[in-house]
This record gives structure tokens, sequence and C-alpha cells, in this order.
């Protein structure tokens, strides 16, 4: 497995991850894809057009989006990645569309997740930290 194979996969577990019905993920997972100090942060524009951030450890974000994967479902599907990798870190770019279902026509939402990763002696690859913005 190449480098690029092996980010990748670590990519679409994330992804998978977080995919789903309605109901509860998962979060035993998240030891597959992201490092225990891992920092999640999202990005929005409030209603005043000001720039906003939450950053959540990964613990955090388990709880912040709890009630929400519990009531809705929801599936972020990649469209476009790009890998930068230099030594042991790597960076990805990762273009999603979200939908109810994942073959359903219609996307709720499109954006951008910058991931950013580090190879670990004993995990291999990892995300360290994601922030992420929605298309407006």
């Amino acid at each position: 497995m190449t480098e690029h194979d092996a980010i990748g996969a670590v990519i679409d577990e994330m992804y998978d991850m977080i995919s789903g019905p309605a109901g509860p993920r998962d979060w035993s997972r998240q030891a597959n894809c992201f490092l225990p100090q891992a920092r999640q942060v999202r990005t929005w524009v409030d209603d005043a057009g000001n720039p906003q951030m939450l950053a959540m450890s990964i613990s955090e974000y388990r709880e912040n989006t709890a009630q929400f994967f519990a009531e809705n479902p929801f599936y972020e599907v990649e469209t476009d990645r790009r890998i930068d990798l230099f030594g042991n870190i790597a960076h990805v770019w990762s273009r999603y569309e979200a939908r109810t279902s994942p073959d359903h026509a219609e996307v709720e939402r499109r954006g951008i997740n910058s991931i950013q990763l580090f190879r670990h002696p004993e995990h291999g690859w990892r995300i360290l930290a994601m922030v992420w913005d929605n298309e407006r």
C-alpha cells in the first residue's frame, strides 16, 4: 500500500464513521482515523456575516453531534481529494456533499475539509487536525 493509499483509507474511514441513517454512530471508530489529541474545527458565518468557529476535541465533537446524528440521516460524500505529503505530515483537501442518503439527488450542502495528518510510529497515518467550511 502506498502512502497516498494509507492516507486515503483514513479519510474514507472518517467519512464512513459519520455517515449513516438517523441513529447513534460507532464512535469507537474514531481511533481508526484520529489521534487522541486531535482537534476538529467547525466554521460558519453568523447572521451578521462574521466568521465564527468552534474548536473541539474528539470527545467534544461526539457530544456536539450526537443529537443531530440521532435525529437525522446524514451522509457526507467525498467528491474530490488532493493529498500533499512531506515526510511524516500530510495535508488533504477533501471536497464533500452532504445528503440525507448516499444516492439522494438533492444535495443539502457542499463544503471542504482541510485535514492535517501525522504518521504515528505505532498507529500509522492519523488525523491531527481538521477544519471545515460549507459553501455559501
